[in-house]
């Protein structure tokens, strides 16, 4: 099963996303696999027993996003530099979202450029995260404000790894399949609302719809100019909750889930999507115990957060925003007091 990323404005760059077992790999360099300990601990004997290289060396990180730093750049970087790789060299990101960040950010700086592969083991960089060359990571001010758009060779997604995933991780790799839903696909949100997640032929489906989908968005907008920010649905909300707990107590999707709430509340009020359209997407993120709420202590400081948030420019942020469901909208220069009000509705939770 391949889904292929074809970049319209870059001839030069395409890659298949195939989803099936992982294949046996043979590289006639030297390979490098950036992981971590969770993640090794489950996958990295399967890994290695389908790869060949001229030389294979293994780099781990510490577990989490509080580690997608500057700082972990540079050990990685270190340790690549100590294994004497060259222009010619390879890493392999194994892991999820996180994982395959900063190993994608690190081939884009190792002596100016040098190739990687993604093979992600969570269903949220399966669906969303390996998918169409985002890499990078955060700073004190927000979330992935460092980094650059860095296409992999290849991106290998086995259902199989989801095996081991706890069930909070996989349910907030769901949190960005409704995402895709909402924006793009109507009968594929009314799918997801009766579908068997639990089914491994029904996972595969959803996994590669979700891909698609993402895929079609890649290949027309690599570099986030248009319709490729709609894809960030929920996640300038979901940035602000990100950055005020320190990435410490949400998970990615979990932080997008509520995102897409607020987001939805902003909507309605804007007429755009029905208050019974939003509460079928709150549902469906309840479905599998995602939280959609959320308490903001200082809602003028959450909204100056917004400014910094990488769609927004000259002061004027840009909301990504559902138009029903099924269709999407990108909003300029609402109302502060509007959005405001939005805010000041989840301080009230309790």
């Amino acid at each position: 099963m391949l889904v292929p990323i074809k970049l319209l404005n870059r001839k030069t760059i395409s890659y298949d996303i195939t989803i099936n077992p992982l294949p046996k790999l043979s590289f006639n360099t030297k390979v490098v696999i950036i992981t971590n300990p969770t993640v090794s601990s489950y996958h990295l004997e399967t890994v290695l027993s389908k790869i060949e290289a001229t030389e294979l060396s293994i780099v781990t990180i510490p577990d989490g996003e509080q580690y997608k730093t500057l700082k972990t750049i540079e050990d990685i970087l270190h340790q690549l530099f100590e294994h004497k790789l060259d222009r010619k060299s390879l890493l392999i990101a194994l892991g999820g979202g996180v994982i395959g960040d900063m190993t994608g950010f690190t081939a884009s700086l190792y002596q100016r450029g040098i190739d990687f592969i993604q093979i992600p083991t969570t269903l949220l960089s399966q669906v969303d995260a390996s998918v169409g060359g985002k890499t990078g990571v955060n700073n004190s001010f927000g979330k992935n404000l460092i980094g650059a758009f860095y296409q992999p060779k290849a991106v290998y997604i086995d259902p199989s790894f989801l095996k081991t995933l706890p069930a909070r991780e996989f349910s907030a790799g769901v949190a960005e399949i409704i995402k895709m839903a909402v924006m793009f696909d109507k009968d594929y949100f009314n799918f997801l609302q009766d579908a068997d997640f639990n089914n491994s032929d029904v996972l595969k489906e959803i996994i590669k719809r979700s891909v698609e989908l993402k895929a079609e968005v890649v290949n027309q907008d690599e570099k986030e100019a248009g319709i490729r920010a709609v894809l960030n649905y929920g996640h300038t909300f979901a940035h602000v909750i990100e950055n005020e707990t320190n990435y410490t107590k949400y998970l990615h999707g979990e932080a997008v889930s509520i995102g897409i709430v607020m987001a939805n509340r902003l909507a309605v009020k804007l007429n755009l999507m029905t208050l019974e359209e939003s509460e079928m997407v709150t549902d469906l993120l309840k479905k599998f115990n995602l939280p959609t709420d959320y308490t903001i202590e200082n809602y003028n400081s959450y909204y100056e957060h917004f400014l910094l948030d990488k769609k927004s420019a000259n002061n004027s942020i840009k909301f990504i925003l559902a138009n029903g469901i099924g269709n999407y909208i990108i909003k300029k220069d609402i109302d502060e007091n509007i959005v405001k009000n939005v805010l000041k509705e989840f301080g009230e939770i309790t």
